[in-house]
């Protein structure tokens, strides 16, 4: 059985190792290695202790990190903080740990028991045939376990429903295990019956057993952290006197070889007026008051090292080993400096090595409405949509955190409203409807201190059902105090809706819309003092006070919003705080191009675009360069802004560029979608 404190650590590490001398009696400072890391919880079983008694899940690195730094700056955090940074394990093979009560139980206690799901999805598999695609497994289960063990219940008659399974997982797309249905079974019926009778739904219990000081504990989260971290400072002091030590050593010989050069001739004449080496040492060392070391060094030292050019040298290598002295000391005698070492250095870590989380945490596994139990509590939380179309709820009705450090995909958060779990949100569509959604429906996220990833979310086909070229523009309160929604049309109408949203009706009209119009963007106010903002396909931006605009009932076409010229078209809408730092995003392409792609892009100060009267042309928001005659997308909104690619992975944004009618830069990534900082 391992210690606590080296099990958190690797295996062959500069930080684990006692400086003892060498075989040839010199002490030397081992090569650098990358400080240590958290590897009892990123590593898991096959890093801890030898015995079956233990038993710890790998976890994500950056998340592990985060929470021993957390507990280096506040050692008095109780667990429900360090668990919004290490909400749960982080398997290498992805899936779904359903059911977190297990989790937190392990992370009090050390002992506990969560389960994992495999991840799959209902598709076509033939033209006339459905089947289940499973993309990850429970940790530590292959395909073939899976396979033999289906096969074995439908040879017993315990499994119907399934034709055939094939597994055509290879390296250029991993995963991949087909499951075939049988025409007249319904693929989700037959999901949950393979999540009960195959390992495609895996128990994993956690057992975590260690050496502390000698003695095996059974450790919680916040134990282990606080016996790597007190590991990691000891390891850090150790490593600091070492360094201080050398570096005095080595200042002691500079500092005796400068006294020497500064009467070099003087330093010659005594040796070469001595009879022996033994003599020529004696001398100098009554001369000059240099130590034994200083004077034995300053012999072996050979001439052409006393050059004006190495007094120099030797010069500022004495600067910079008291500089390097006078830092270690200072870490050495302040625990406040040697926190924050062990704090920046793990950090460091993260960053290199870290990795967005693979294993999606769910409360529970989804369950019809009519399941759900009466005494679920009306609690508050937010109703999230990502661009990629999932929906989530929150544990809880607090703000949003801002993203920060590595982004993960699917976390661009285009929509946000509050709610509460056993209410109900609206959700807009292009061909101006409002759809009733029940919130309790949604799949809730666990708590974290980071901003929310949808990784674990569900799709909008699974509520809701949207006609042919019909899209979700916006989610919104159904609140009657509510300002109203605020939405703006292709042909350039906009319109405030008066909040008369029936309780007795799934689905509402909330504008009518002429003859090939529909809705490109829309919103619901917060204040009613926002700015609405148009762009249009012929860079065009209209400003203009959201006041200026009536409320209007629902069964209303709304009213002239920007003036639209030739055949140009809106393609963006939205409603912007003028109080707040915002920016405009716009990108250019011709309308020629076989895959509609843009080419160049733009990032502008919103301040930089003047209040127009509604029903204007506007002002131009980019300069078309030769080849381009078209936006072909556009977005305003507050800052940071995020953005991502079609498959909800993150992108990189251009440099904001202060000219409002400017041109843009050449793209570099095919952004598709973009949002601010969620409200």
């Amino acid at each position: 059985m391992a210690d606590a404190a080296s099990l958190m650590t690797e295996s062959i590490d500069e930080d684990t190792v006692d400086f003892a001398p060498n075989y040839d009696g010199q002490e030397r400072e081992p090569a650098t290695l990358p400080a240590a890391y958290p590897n009892l919880l990123v590593n898991g079983a096959s890093g801890i202790a030898v015995g079956m008694a233990t038993n710890m899940p790998p976890h994500n690195l950056a998340e592990v990190v985060a929470a021993a730094r957390h507990l280096i700056r506040y050692p008095g955090a109780d667990l429900e903080t360090l668990m919004r940074y290490v909400p749960g394990p982080d398997l290498p093979t992805g899936g779904r740990i359903v059911g977190l009560a297990g989790i937190r139980d392990a992370y009090e206690n050390g002992r506990g028991t969560f389960k994992i799901r495999a991840t799959a999805t209902v598709e076509d598999v033939t033209p006339r045939r459905k089947g289940l695609i499973v993309t990850e497994l429970p940790f530590t289960v292959g395909p073939e376990k899976v396979i033999a063990k289906i096969k074995d219940l439908v040879n017993a008659k315990k499994l119907q429903g399934i034709a055939d399974v094939k597994d055509l997982t290879d390296r250029s797309h991993g995963l991949r295990l087909v499951i075939e249905i049988k025409n007249g079974f319904v693929p989700e019926a037959v999901l949950e019956q393979l999540y009960k009778l195959t390992p495609m739904e895996e128990s994993f219990g956690i057992n975590n057993v260690a050496l502390v000081d000698g003695q095996p504990l059974t450790l919680g989260l916040k134990e282990l952290l606080e016996v790597y971290l007190d590991h990691r400072f000891t390891v850090v002091r150790r490593r600091s006197e070492f360094r201080r030590s050398k570096r005095r050593d080595r200042l002691h010989l500079v500092e005796g070889l400068l006294v020497a050069l500064v009467d070099i001739d003087e330093v010659i004449r005594l040796i070469r007026s001595s009879e022996n080496s033994a003599q020529a040492k004696e001398r100098l060392m009554a001369r000059f008051s240099l130590s034994d070391i200083q004077t034995q060094y300053i012999l072996d030292t050979p001439l052409r090292r006393l050059t004006k050019f190495d007094r120099i040298e030797l010069e500022s290598e004495r600067d910079r080993l008291t500089a390097e002295i006078e830092e270690l000391t200072r870490i050495l005698e302040s625990d406040a400096e040697l926190r924050k070492l062990v704090s920046a250095e793990l950090a460091a870590v993260a960053k290199k090595y870290g990795t967005e989380r693979r294993t999606v945490l769910l409360e529970s596994a989804a369950v019809p409405l009519t399941a759900v139990p009466l005494e679920v509590a009306d609690d508050p939380c937010r109703v999230l949509l990502s661009s990629t179309g999932l929906l989530a709820r929150t544990p809880t009705g607090d703000a949003l955190p801002e993203p920060g450090g590595k982004r993960a995909k699917h976390d661009l958060i285009v929509s946000s409203v509050p709610a509460t779990a056993r209410g109900d949100v609206g959700v807009v569509t292009s061909a101006g409807r409002l759809l009733r959604l029940a919130v309790i429906d949604l799949p809730q996220l666990p708590p974290t201190a980071a901003a929310p990833n949808l990784s674990g979310g569900a799709p909008l086909a699974e509520f809701l059902s949207l006609e042919t070229g019909e899209g979700v523009i916006c989610l919104t309160t159904l609140a009657e105090d509510s300002p109203g929604l605020a939405l703006g049309t292709l042909q350039g109408v906009v319109k405030r809706v008066v909040p008369d949203y029936p309780a007795n009706k799934d689905e509402l009209e909330v504008m009518a819309l002429k003859d090939g119009d529909r809705i490109v963007g829309g919103t619901e106010l917060r204040t009613g003092d926002e700015d609405l903002v148009f762009i249009t396909s012929d860079a065009q931006l209209l400003r203009f006070q959201a006041s200026q605009v009536r409320p209007q009932g629902r069964a209303a076409g709304g009213m002239a919003g920007i003036k639209l010229g030739g055949d140009a078209r809106v393609i963006s809408f939205a409603a912007v705080d003028p109080a707040a730092d915002a920016v405009v995003f716009t990108a250019a392409g011709s309308t020629g191009a076989l895959d509609d792609s843009y080419t160049t892009v733009k990032l502008t100060p919103f301040d930089q675009y003047p209040r127009k009267g509604r029903a204007t042309g506007g002002v131009r928001c980019q300069r078309f360069l030769k080849g381009e005659d078209v936006l072909l997308l556009a977005w305003a909104g507050g800052a940071p802004t995020l953005a991502a690619l079609k498959n909800g992975a993150p992108a990189d944004l251009p440099e904001p560029d202060p000219r409002r009618d400017g041109s843009g830069t050449p793209a570099e990534s095919a952004i598709a979608f973009l949002a601010g900082p969620p409200r």
